[in-house]
């Protein structure tokens, strides 16, 4: 410690007598020795060749030092740094980000001692607090994630699953008096299946909630007595048996679950998850630059330990660092053309052959054309959002999870009469007389209820005051969509066979979400049908959607891929692809590279997605995949939360919402920020840029270039409503004779189910 303090001492007076050389107090022989100093390790260097690793000492100017192996400014290779307040590590670096194996303290006297990537605790490590709090384990960006092992001060132990930095999944909590629970655990709680043993033998199996019984259990005595029925706090749900032991016979016959609540867990409590001050991947990173040959680059810049540069310190955006390159680092560099210009072309130092650098638009139009009075669709707009007030707004017994077979009957169909002039039932309206139909209302009801979709909250973003927006030009099914002004949910029309479909596979639907929270299908909110007055008597059928690229954060590129070749190419140079323009399979240039449990859990819901949709003789889907480039997200963005208002004379110019570079980085850094990632959703990953070769056998995914971004990603499976129908079966024919059959999208939904895989598992990897 004394060697720390005097090495503190010693950087900061050089900091010191470096600030009053630079503003003029000083001209003393302190002043010179600090330019020599600093001329020393300029010249130090300048002395060695770029991407040369070599041993060097930094005094740097903010009072931080740094004694190891460096690389053109960087620490890389193992190397020591300390910061002014403290902190310490220890280990391995690469291109000045904390890569392997080390060691971080705090000044507290807590240790972190195992693998780091890219900045954060991730990999097999131990964390040790001050007060001897000590966890064992699989980490994540910073969160205990996998299998773990924690002891607490107090002589408690958990030993178990993790998910999030609280415990999750089947684990052991023993407390030190002896007593000790088995079981199934949620968010750091005690909930599901699990038994308790207590030291005097008693014992508890059944279902827990939050920590206490609740729901079926039984609750058994030393001397072979138990206690049978429901569990619950609340004395009134309370029902159950007692079946005393031969001994106790002539005993009474009841007794007082509560005497559990009230005595027998009164010790059991769970020690608290304990809060780290500052997580490695926050510290700062001063980089030392040299002053010689440029002007520009006199001020040092402050980087955290993960490579970003800290924005409160040094706004200018140019040669920002984005990620490790095997060779070299990549960095944004804004394109200054001509006025008006809106995209940031990121490049790559130093990497050859690796095709044009990757442009990406500063600012994205809101997509679609609002639909105003006078618009052909206008009055279907409103037929649309009084059907769907009506259906909403309609009182009925709370939805149960626990539906009759009866509800998914495709007979389970209501009609509703809309006069202009109103009914009994119906508000009076200013569109054309229609009759609304409403399928499996039930069904629908309850998946609102199971997608956490609040009734107020879902009726305000269809029927509020903001009027949909129609996107330019229907689908390649010939299907219109329409956005709700909040971008949450999207309305497409459907085709009769469609809904057919629909209704013909909802229970297999429905029992497939609601077994997998994260399954990746597409979510649907409602099924309806207006049937508009007059000669035609025309009939429109549309389905409510979730819209998976509904969030605070811009989508750079978005991708539809299938795994099938024919057709599969926009052909669009990188420099006119807009952010609203969705490439496909041939279009891809990235791997995919998940953190290994995100990655398991994506290939295992993948398999078990497909294995429904093959079941339910679906083919023709794909995966949507929208990314956002976290470098490229610039300071002066809309702050979260503040939409750009709608101007309905000049919509196409108002910028969808997104986040400021600062509300990236916090998001990556807070581990709060983690109860917003689900697999699919806000998940933190990296890109690896590829290139296919043009001479052999055609790719599918190119070969890794090594030149990596760091990403926010977004993924679905979508258009799940295609059946392998005699029109399909059709066309499969007819393509078979003129192309390879490998090559089109249709075929039999096992071959399609097999081949999706294969290529979506090609285009997904885990992150090593």
């Amino acid at each position: 410690m004394k060697a720390w303090e005097a090495t503190v001492r010693k950087t900061q007076a050089a900091a010191k007598k470096r600030a009053n050389t630079i503003f003029g107090t000083s001209y003393g022989i302190g002043g010179n020795a600090e330019e020599n100093q600093n001329d020393d390790q300029e010249n130090d260097n300048e002395n060695h060749a770029s991407g040369e690793v070599y041993h060097a000492e930094r005094f740097l100017p903010n009072g931080d030092y740094y004694t190891g192996y460096w690389s053109d400014n960087f620490p890389h290779g193992f190397g020591k740094y300390w910061w002014t307040d403290g902190c310490m590590y220890v280990g391995e670096w690469f291109r000045g980000k904390t890569m392997g194996k080390g060691t971080f303290s705090w000044p507290s006297g807590a240790t972190y001692e195992g693998n780091f990537k890219s900045g954060f605790m991730d990999g097999e490590g131990t964390y040790t607090n001050s007060n001897g709090n000590t966890y064992k384990g699989s980490w994540v960006m910073n969160l205990k994630h996998g299998y773990g092992v924690k002891e607490y001060p107090n002589g408690d132990k958990y030993e178990g699953e993790w998910s999030r930095g609280s415990q999750d999944g089947q684990g052991k909590y023993q407390w030190n008096n002896g007593n000790y629970y088995v079981g199934e655990w949620r968010n750091g709680n005690i909930s599901g299946k699990g038994k308790m043993f207590w030291t005097n033998g008693n014992v508890y199996e059944g279902n827990w909630e939050d920590g206490v019984p609740k729901g079926n259990g039984t609750y058994k005595w030393v001397d072979g007595s138990f206690y049978v029925g429901n569990w619950s706090r609340d004395v009134e749900e309370q029902n159950g048996t007692y079946y005393p032991s031969n001994s106790l016979l002539e005993t009474t016959l009841e007794w007082d679950p509560q005497e559990v609540y009230n005595n027998d867990l009164k010790d059991c409590v769970v020690c608290p998850i304990e809060k780290v001050p500052i997580w490695p991947s926050q510290k700062k990173l001063a980089v030392w630059r040299s002053t010689k040959g440029s002007e520009t680059v006199n001020k040092p810049r402050r980087m955290s330990v993960d490579g970003r540069i800290d924005g409160a310190v040094d706004k200018d955006l140019g040669r920002m660092r984005l990620s490790d390159a095997a060779a070299s680092l990549p960095y944004i560099d804004r394109r200054t053309g001509n006025e008006g210009d809106d995209t940031l072309s990121i490049h790559t130092d130093g990497i050859s052959n690796r095709g044009s650098p990757l442009i990406l638009p500063k600012t994205v139009k809101r997509q679609g054309e609002t639909i105003c009075k006078g618009h052909r669709n206008y009055e279907l707009m409103l037929n649309l959002q009084l059907g769907i007030r009506h259906s909403v707004g309609r009182p009925g017994p709370p939805p149960s999870l626990d539906l009759k077979p009866s509800a998914f009957d495709p007979k389970e169909k209501y009609w509703t009469k809309f006069p202009s002039e109103g009914s009994k039932n119906t508000p009076p309206h200013q569109s054309c007389e229609f009759r609304w139909k409403d399928y499996c209302p039930k069904v629908f009801r309850t998946l609102r209820m199971l997608f956490k979709v609040d009734p107020a909250d879902y009726m305000l973003s269809i029927c509020g005051n903001d009027a949909l927006r129609e996107l330019s030009s229907p689908g390649k099914s010939g299907s219109f969509f329409y956005l709700t002004n909040d971008d949450r949910y999207m309305i497409k029309t459907m085709k009769k066979a469609e809904v057919k479909v629909l209704l013909r596979m909802l229970n297999a639907y429905y029992n497939h979400v609601r077994a997998f929270e994260n399954t990746l299908v597409t979510k649907y909110f409602g099924l309806h049908c207006v049937k508009l007055n007059g000669p035609a008597q025309k009939k429109v059928r549309f389905v409510i959607m979730g819209n998976l690229f509904c969030s605070e954060y811009m989508i750079h590129r978005r991708y539809d891929l299938k795994g099938s070749t024919f057709g599969r190419l926009t052909d669009k140079p990188e420099s006119e692809i807009e952010a609203t323009t969705t490439l496909k399979d041939l279009d891809l240039n990235f791997i995919f590279r998940l953190q290994k449990t995100w990655f398991q859990e994506f290939r295992r819901q993948v398999d078990r997605d497909c294995e429904f949709l093959e079941n339910e003789r679906i083919m023709d889907y794909s995966l949507l995949v929208g990314l956002h480039f976290t470098e490229a997200a610039n300071d002066d963005q809309t702050p979260p939360g503040a939409r750009t208002p709608v101007d309905n004379v000049n919509l196409e110019c108002d910028s969808i919402p997104r986040l400021s570079r600062a509300d990236v980085d916090q998001l990556l850094l807070d581990p709060a920020g983690w109860a917003s990632i689900k697999l699919g959703i806000n998940m933190p990953a990296r890109v690896e840029r590829t290139e296919r070769k043009n001479e052999g056998e055609f790719q599918l995914v190119g070969e890794p270039t090594g030149e990596y971004y760091d990403v926010v990603m977004f993924f679905g499976i979508i258009d799940i409503l295609q059946d392998y129908d005699i029109s399909k079966k059709l066309e499969h024919a007819y393509k078979s004779i003129q192309y390879d059959p490998n090559s089109i999208s249709a075929v039999d939904p096992k071959q399609y189910s097999r081949r999706f895989r294969d290529y979506v598992f090609k285009a997904f990897a885990e992150d090593t």
